[in-house]
């Protein structure tokens, strides 16, 4: 079976104070359901970079407007396993944006909520968590193994 790696962009998107995240719980998707995520995740599409991930993906799940020039690289994740579908996630700190977030995509996301940094919410999706942790503390790099 040949290797394949995906890339999956995740926007750390901070309320005015730079002390709360927004974040939003999953459903019918298939992965981690149920689980609080960092609200508007999603895949990078063939004929895009990441960051233009990040803007159409805050668009279309919360409905903000995010230009790239408010993106600054964050952290990424390594995430790897023995299927033949190991990740790259890729996090953006959303440095600016216009626009109310809500929820935009109710087939896909259950809550869309403020949580301080220090205090993420349970259930949280471990890997998103590990990264954010590591994000806070200065640290660029992460491997998750699920084999």
């Amino acid at each position: 079976m040949p290797h394949k790696n995906y890339s999956a962009v995740f926007p750390i998107i901070l309320s005015e104070d730079n002390k709360q995240i927004l974040l939003h719980v999953r459903q019918n998707t298939g992965y981690c359901d149920g689980q609080w995520d960092t609200a508007a995740s999603g895949h990078v599409e063939a004929d895009e970079t990441a960051k233009e991930a990040v803007v159409r993906e805050c668009q279309e799940e919360v409905g903000i407007r995010v230009e790239i020039s408010d993106l600054d690289f964050a952290h990424l994740t390594h995430h790897f396993s023995e299927s033949d579908r190991n990740y790259y996630h890729i996090y953006f700190l959303v440095k600016a944006y216009s626009g109310v977030p809500s929820i935009m995509e109710p087939d896909k996301a259950t809550d869309l909520r403020w949580f301080d940094l220090d205090d993420l919410p349970e259930p949280m999706i471990p890997c998103r968590k590990k990264a954010l942790e590591a994000w806070t503390n200065g640290i660029l790099y992460t491997e998750v193994e699920d084999r």
